[in-house]
């Protein structure tokens, strides 16, 4: 059986990329570090680390298993911070990570309603984008990640749990006033792209339209797409929530037809969620 606190050394040293930054971050001796690796080589059988000039680098098992002990422990850490809290509720935190527009709307009132439910259990935040955040909920860093799908994107991995949210409408966001609000209209403009995800729907929405977007611009940011459409730099489409969000001054927003992306609450792992987990899901529920 695999040691956890070998498990733990062997992710430090991924992590800081150095036996004696490893030994730092753990308030380990050097050789501390070395004998549990050693340990953790004999008991796997693979060599896990191997000498770069007068450092160290993982070999591709070393890779394999620092990955795995990533998840691992935070799978234990999750635990027992959920298993302080499972009385009342009344301690111990709950941990989401989820896109900008999502935690500029729905997440705040979320979090205010556990406040008051709950007033003991403390909300942790992270802005990011979904692919990120499922990485962290798989790694066991966050407990929920609010993300977004649309059909063509990828299925989740394996032991991810979505739990539906909301579907959330497209619109083309041109400068006012456009005079037509079709997509096909503005084959000619120029785009401003977003995140990889809704590029991806971006040129999936112009490709059944007959065309290929000219995309001259990329930000992930909704407030500086929308303030470059109104200096008429391009055209662009932006979800429901963000505009919900912040709506620019200067732009015209058209619903695009069979065009609405899925938000969902993932959370990892076998049901039931544990309990500060259900709390935040509900509150997510009625915060939509």
């Amino acid at each position: 059986m695999l040691d956890l606190v070998r498990l733990r050394v062997l992710a430090a040293v991924a992590r800081t990329g150095s036996i004696t930054a490893a030994a730092k971050d753990l308030h380990y001796t050097q050789p501390s570090v070395s004998h549990h690796i050693a340990r953790l080589e004999a008991e796997t059988g693979a060599a896990l680390l191997q000498r770069a000039g007068r450092g160290v680098r993982l070999t591709p098992a070393g890779e394999l298993l620092a990955g795995r002990a990533v998840e691992i422990i935070g799978r234990v850490d999750a635990a027992a911070a959920e298993l302080s809290a499972h009385v009342g509720l009344n301690a111990g935190k709950v941990r989401l990570a989820g896109f900008s527009s999502a935690m500029s709307t729905l997440v705040p009132a979320a979090a205010t309603a556990l406040a008051r439910t709950h007033p003991g259990l403390e909300v942790n935040l992270a802005d990011t984008h979904p692919d990120e955040a499922l990485r962290l909920l798989r790694a066991g860093r966050v407990d929920v990640a609010v993300v977004f799908r649309y059909d063509e994107s990828p299925s989740e991995e394996p032991g991810v749990r979505l739990h539906h949210l909301l579907d959330d409408p497209t619109f083309l966001v041109t400068r006012a006033p456009s005079g037509d609000g079709t997509l096909a209209a503005h084959r000619e403009a120029r785009w401003i792209a977003g995140c990889e995800r809704c590029r991806g729907h971006l040129l999936e929405l112009c490709a059944r339209a007959g065309f290929t977007p000219d995309i001259a611009y990329g930000t992930d940011d909704m407030v500086v797409m929308q303030s470059l459409v109104a200096a008429g730099l391009g055209v662009t489409t932006v979800p429901g929530l963000a505009l919900r969000a912040h709506r620019g001054a200067g732009i015209e927003a058209t619903e695009v037809p069979a065009a609405t992306r899925r938000v969902y609450a993932a959370t990892y792992g076998e049901p039931p969620d544990p309990p500060a987990t259900a709390a935040l899901l509900d509150a997510l529920r009625r915060a939509v």
